[in-house]
C-alpha cells in the first residue's frame, strides 16, 4: 500500500533567521506607516483649510534648470524621494529572490501567483466599471498597488496582532507587488525617451555594479554616483525611480563566511529609516492633499474612473489575492497551517487593498494632463484605502484573540536562551534544560510545601 502524499504547509512556521529579519523590517515599516498616516492627515487638513498655500508650495519650482532639474516640490517628492523608497524595494526584492521566501520556486509559486492575481483583478474591475460607464481606461493601474507601510500602520493603530507567517505572507505579497508596479511604471508611463541620457544612465549603473563587484567601499563613492545616475534617468524620460530599483537589485544580499549581515542587508538597515521615516511621509504630504468636500466625495462614487479605483482596491484586491491563493493551494496540494483558517487569508487579502504611496504615484502619471481628474483619483485612492482598512480591521479583530495566542506561543522562551521554544522542540538540549528548570522548580515547591505543613502543625498546637 502506498504511503499518502505529504502536502507542503502553507503559512506554516518560517525559519528563525527569516522570522527575525522580517520582524526587524516590519518594525521599521510600522513606524514609517504611522508617520505616513500622520503626513496624509496633515496634507488633507492643510489642503482643505489653508486656502491656496498648499498648492502654491507644492507647485513651487527649484533646482538647476541647466541640467533639466528645475522641478516642482511635488515632482521632487514623487521622482526624487520615492527613488529612495524604490531603492529599498529593490534590495528587498533581491534578498527575497536569493535568501528569502522567493528563492525556492515551488515555495514562491503561491505568493507570486497571489500577488499577480491581486494586481490583475483590480485592473479588471477598473476596466469593467469604466467600459460600462464610459470612463477613461488610463487609470487601470492605479488600484493595483499595495502599501505595506500603511497596512502595518493600520495594524498598529487598531492593536491587532498577526502571526509571523501571515506577516511574512503580506510582506512577500508587497515585494512582488512592488516589482510589478515598477514594471508598469517603466513600460506604460514612459513616453519620450532621450537615448543619450538613458545611455549615460545605463553606463553609470554599469560602473555602480563594477565598483560593487570589486568590493569598493565608502558612501562618498556611491552616493554621488547614485545622484548622477538618478539625474540622468530623470532626464531620459524613463521614470527616475527606476534608477533606485536598479541600484538596489545590484547589491549582494547573500552572506559570506564571517559576515553577520550581507552588504545589501546592512545598507537596507541604514536606508530603510530614511525611506520609511522621511521620504515616503514627505511624498504623502505633497501628494495626498485633495479636496474632501461633500461634492468631491459624491463625485468619487459616481464618476466611473474614481469608482473603478475604489472598487478595484476594496473588491478587486481582496478577491484577486484570496482567489489566487485558494486556487493555487488546491492545485499544488498546499495544506493550510492548522492554526489558521481561510478567512484569515481573506482578511490579509482585504488589508492588501490599502494602496497608497504607489497608487498615488501612478494616479499622477496616468492623468498628468488632467489635473482635476488626477486630484479626484487621489481622493478615490484615499477613500478606497480607508474602506479596505476598516473592512480588514473588522475581520482581523474578530480573530485577534487567536492571533494573540499564536504570537505568544511564537515568542515564548522558557529556557531563556534567546531562541523561542517553538524552534527548539526537536533539540534534546532544549528538553534537558527544561527538565533541569522544572526539577529546580519542583524542589522549591516541595520545600515550600514542607514549610507550609510545619506551619500548619504548629498552629494546631497549644497556645
Amino acid at each position: 500500500m502506498n504511503a499518502p502524499n505529504r502536502r507542503s504547509p502553507f503559512l506554516g512556521r518560517i525559519p528563525l533567521p527569516e522570522r527575525n529579519f522580517i520582524a526587524e523590517a516590519l518594525r521599521a515599516e510600522t513606524v514609517g506607516g504611522v508617520l505616513l498616516l500622520v503626513a496624509a492627515v496633515a496634507a488633507l487638513i492643510w489642503a482643505n483649510t489653508a486656502g491656496g498655500s498648499y498648492e502654491a508650495i507644492r507647485g513651487f519650482h527649484l533646482g538647476p534648470a541647466a541640467i533639466g532639474l528645475d522641478l516642482s516640490i511635488q515632482h521632487w517628492a514623487a521622482n526624487g524621494l520615492l527613488a529612495v523608497f524604490f531603492f529599498v524595494a529593490g534590495i528587498e526584492l533581491k534578498r527575497e529572490l536569493v535568501a528569502g521566501e522567493l528563492r525556492d520556486p515551488k515555495a514562491a509559486a503561491l505568493p507570486v501567483i497571489a500577488a499577480i492575481c491581486g494586481m490583475a483583478m483590480p485592473a479588471i474591475v477598473y476596466t469593467v466599471v469604466n467600459t460600462i460607464g464610459g470612463g477613461s481606461l488610463d487609470g487601470w493601474a492605479v488600484p493595483t498597488a499595495t502599501d505595506i507601510a500603511f497596512a502595518l500602520a493600520v495594524l498598529a493603530v487598531i492593536g491587532t496582532s498577526l502571526p509571523s507567517a501571515l506577516r511574512a505572507f503580506l510582506l512577500t505579497l508587497a515585494v512582488v507587488d512592488d516589482l510589478f508596479a515598477i514594471l508598469i511604471i517603466a513600460i506604460f508611463f514612459t513616453s519620450k525617451i532621450n537615448f543619450l541620457a538613458l545611455g549615460l544612465a545605463v553606463a553609470g549603473l554599469v560602473l555602480f555594479y563594477f565598483l560593487l563587484r570589486k568590493g569598493i567601499r565608502g558612501w562618498y563613492v556611491y552616493v554621488p554616483l547614485a545622484l548622477v545616475i538618478w539625474a540622468l534617468m530623470e532626464n531620459s524620460g524613463v521614470h527616475a525611480t527606476i534608477a533606485g530599483v536598479a541600484m538596489g537589485l545590484m547589491l549582494r544580499c547573500t552572506r559570506r563566511e564571517g559576515e553577520a549581515h550581507s552588504p545589501g542587508e546592512h545598507i537596507e538597515h541604514l536606508v530603510r529609516p530614511l525611506s520609511a521615516g522621511l521620504a515616503v511621509p514627505l511624498f504623502a504630504l505633497f501628494s495626498a492633499g485633495v479636496s474632501v468636500s461633500g461634492g468631491a466625495v459624491h463625485e468619487v462614487f459616481t464618476r466611473p474612473e474614481t469608482l473603478g479605483v475604489v472598487l478595484g482596491l476594496v473588491v478587486g484586491k481582496a478577491l484577486g489575492i484570496f482567489g489566487g491563493t485558494w486556487f493555487t493551494a488546491r492545485f499544488t496540494k498546499a495544506e493550510l497551517n492548522p492554526d489558521l483558517r481561510w478567512p484569515d487569508v481573506f482578511a490579509v487579502a482585504a488589508l492588501a487593498g490599502i494602496g497608497f504611496t504607489v497608487s498615488l504615484l501612478i494616479g499622477e502619471l496616468a492623468f498628468a494632463t488632467d489635473l482635476a481628474l488626477a486630484d479626484e483619483i487621489k481622493a478615490s485612492v484615499l477613500i478606497g484605502s480607508l474602506i479596505a482598512a476598516v473592512f480588514a480591521g473588522i475581520l482581523l479583530k474578530l480573530r485577534n484573540t487567536k492571533y494573540r495566542k499564536l504570537c505568544e506561543d511564537e515568542e515564548r522562551d522558557e529556557d531563556q536562551d534567546g531562541i523561542p521554544d517553538i524552534y527548539e522542540m526537536d533539540k534534546p538540549e532544549y528538553h534537558l534544560r527544561m527538565a533541569a528548570i522544572l526539577e529546580s522548580k519542583a524542589a522549591e515547591h516541595r520545600r515550600l510545601a514542607e514549610v507550609a505543613s510545619g506551619a500548619a502543625h504548629g498552629d494546631d498546637g497549644p497556645a
